[in-house]
């Protein structure tokens, strides 16, 4: 868990610093926090502004790599245009000499509700305490708004799933990594978001981790909607509906839907098999069947059995009674 940066009274001055050095030079103290397949976050002070950041930039073996460079600017613009109070503010966005292409955020506390649902899993008590199915629930809501809000503006974010759902110390909840959204009118929006793209350099049994597994696992083959799986040039909406609806019944059920031996597997569950509902699934959970009734109709394989906007999606879930 990531706490909050406490105010530095230096950051309080009533005088700008002089000389301020262009990009990253401008932030001192960096200090990694996570990194994935391709880029690396950092924490760093910003003299100007006089607070802790978060930046991100691509690892030194990608720096170079146009594609990677152009998926992190996409992700970039995308997130500073969605401004949204489930979304992450972007505060500046900049070309390094040595660091390469790089944005700088507000820096948020807390973890990533795929660690939180981990140790529910484990039978962690003062998780399980902490966050009953109702607040479960709530955190998916905040999800799924800034979800309605992206969509109202032509973004289909195409990779939700718990790990990119961000629960604060302080009850807010922020949707991440905007890097593989798809905006309608760009040239490339017909590009399908395949294997090929969301499993670079993992292995398949890193991917297809399980709660009790340990581990932070990329995951996204087991929220992929079907149309996703195949490849379909025609993603829409619904496709997040979907992704969303695989993530409440982890949620719910404290495990994952469709996760096979493997990745082929996975993809064979995802288009074919029908699964039981989540108080099937978790007998022991007590799932009220009103949820049940809303995730099934959201992991409907055919897109036009879904739900059609995520307002509904919304709307369905808060009629839901724990």
């Amino acid at each position: 868990m990531i706490n909050e940066p406490t105010i530095i009274l230096s950051g309080t001055d009533p005088d700008l610093p002089q000389n301020v050095p262009p990009g990253l030079a401008r932030y001192s103290g960096l200090r990694e926090m996570a990194r994935g397949g391709s880029a690396v976050l950092r924490s760093g002070f910003d003299c100007v502004t006089g607070r802790t950041v978060a930046i991100k930039s691509l690892l030194p073996e990608t720096r170079h790599d146009q594609r990677e460079q152009r998926r992190l600017l996409r992700e970039a613009r995308v997130t500073a245009q969605l401004q949204h109070p489930n979304t992450v503010p972007v505060y500046d966005i900049g070309n390094d000499e040595e660091w390469g292409i790089y944005f700088v955020m507000k820096r948020i506390s807390g973890e990533n509700l795929f660690e939180i649902l981990k140790r529910i899993a484990q039978g962690e008590q003062d998780t399980i305490d902490a966050y009953p199915l109702s607040r479960r629930l709530e955190i998916l809501i905040g999800a799924c708004q800034a979800l309605a809000y992206a969509h109202a503006r032509g973004v289909i974010h195409r990779d939700v799933k718990p790990e990119n759902i961000w629960v604060g110390n302080f009850g807010e909840v922020i949707l991440l990594d905007w890097g593989v959204a798809k905006v309608w009118g760009h040239a490339d929006d017909n590009e399908p978001l395949n294997r090929s793209v969301l499993t670079t350099e993992e292995t398949e049994s890193q991917q297809l981790k399980t709660l009790t597994g340990g581990g932070q696992r990329p995951g996204t083959p087991l929220y992929m909607s079907p149309e996703q799986v195949n490849g379909n040039r025609g993603i829409d909406e619904r496709s997040d509906i979907f992704s969303a609806g695989v993530t409440m019944y982890e949620a719910l059920a404290i495990r994952e839907p469709f996760r096979g031996a493997n990745i082929n597997e996975t993809f064979d569950n995802i288009q074919n098999k029908e699964i039981p509902p989540p108080s099937e699934r978790s007998p022991d959970r007590n799932i009220p069947k009103s949820a049940d009734d809303v995730v099934m109709k959201a992991i409907q394989k055919r897109p036009g059995q879904r739900y059609q906007f995520m307002r509904d999606f919304i709307d369905a879930i808060r009629t839901i009674e724990t």
